[in-house]
């Protein structure tokens, strides 16, 4: 019996894809991205935190259960999902359960349950699930491959290749740049993010609703490193309001159609 392993549930609105949605984080992930908000969710199962208050107690609520029972909770929350909102499938990364994300995303079709999915984009069978997604957002960290390597532990060739199929296939696609000083914000790492940006533009079908996002670097995952005790490595990765807005006009500048979530 398929069982999916999640480590964190609760309800954002418009944070995580359109309306007020049910946002469900899947334990693993495949990268090591040192300003990682949800350490907790990096290993398949649940890291024990080491902070002094939280001895012993496990991060997140992980939680294992069957793919029926699974859509049965979702189903129960569909008065929730207003302003066109739905359930959102992230991370950790959400697609190293794609054996039982196909099923699942299958029977909430079923239920006309509008699917967002938050993802890496390195999995190689992403377009899979393409079919079954009403809203696809992928992360973006780095256009150089060497720089990425480095960065996430991965390189980032099929990152590249899917959010290009998917420019051409989805309705709905959101490409986000996370941007942190020292490690993706420099001159160059812009013009990168740019230039890709427009070439997704160019492939992208006409029809097809493509948008991109810039997210500054935050905190809000620092305790859960130290909780588990693990280094935070980043030291000074904040951008500042005159950086981004100096970004934000470059981007705007290129014809980049961006979005605040």
């Amino acid at each position: 019996m398929n069982m999916i392993s999640t480590f964190q549930k609760g309800f954002n609105y418009r944070q995580d894809g359109p309306g007020n949605r049910l946002v469900l984080h899947l334990q693993g992930c495949n990268m090591t991205c040192p300003w990682c908000a949800n350490p907790e969710g990096l290993d398949s199962f649940p890291p024990q935190m080491a902070g002094r208050k939280s001895q012993g107690v496990k991060s997140g609520k992980f939680m294992t259960q069957t793919i029926q029972s699974l859509v049965t909770e979702i189903v129960e929350c569909k008065s929730l999902f207003f302003d066109g909102g739905g359930v959102t499938f992230t991370g950790g990364e959400a697609t190293l359960q794609i054996e039982e994300l196909l099923p699942l995303f299958t029977e909430l079709k079923k239920q006309c349950i509008n699917i967002a999915l938050e993802t890496n984009g390195t999995l190689q069978e992403l377009s899979k699930l393409f079919p079954l997604v009403d809203y696809l957002i992928i992360d973006c960290k780095q256009v150089d491959m060497e720089k990425h390597l480095s960065l996430t532990g991965l390189d980032n060739e099929i990152i590249l290749q899917n959010i290009l199929a998917g420019a051409k296939t989805r309705k709905q696609l959101l490409i986000r740049f996370p941007l942190v000083n020292g490690y993706n914000a420099s001159d160059s790492d812009i013009e990168h993010f740019i230039t890709f940006s427009r070439q997704v533009l160019e492939e992208s079908a006409p029809q097809n609703m493509i948008q991109f996002e810039l997210i500054p670097y935050h905190e809000y995952g620092k305790k859960k490193w130290e909780d588990l005790g693990l280094t935070y490595t980043v030291k000074d990765g904040f951008i500042s309001k005159e950086r981004l807005a100096q970004i934000n006009k470059r981007f705007l500048g290129a014809r980049i159609p961006l979005v605040k979530t």
